[in-house]
């Protein structure tokens, strides 16, 4: 599973849910599918397809001000 992160914060692409606080991270099952959509909308040079890892996961909870175990994860298209 890839989520699409900001390059220069590393704050995740999310997508808003009723209820569900924080947003979830919006993910691709993989970084092929990420990659393309992120060609797709021309944006290469500000985002970045990161594997769902225990680290890369610590680092979205940071840069979101969340704690890691709040995060819930959304495959697109939902």
């Amino acid at each position: 599973m890839f989520a699409i992160v900001y390059k220069s914060d590393g704050f995740p692409i999310c997508r808003q849910i009723d209820g569900v606080s924080p947003d979830p991270v919006v993910t691709w099952g993989s970084e092929a599918a990420a990659m393309a959509f992120i060609t797709s909308k021309d944006g290469n040079a500000d985002f970045q397809a990161v594997a769902i890892t225990d680290e890369s996961m610590d680092k979205l909870a940071q840069a979101m001000g969340c704690p890691v175990e709040t995060l819930s994860f959304d495959p697109y298209p939902g």
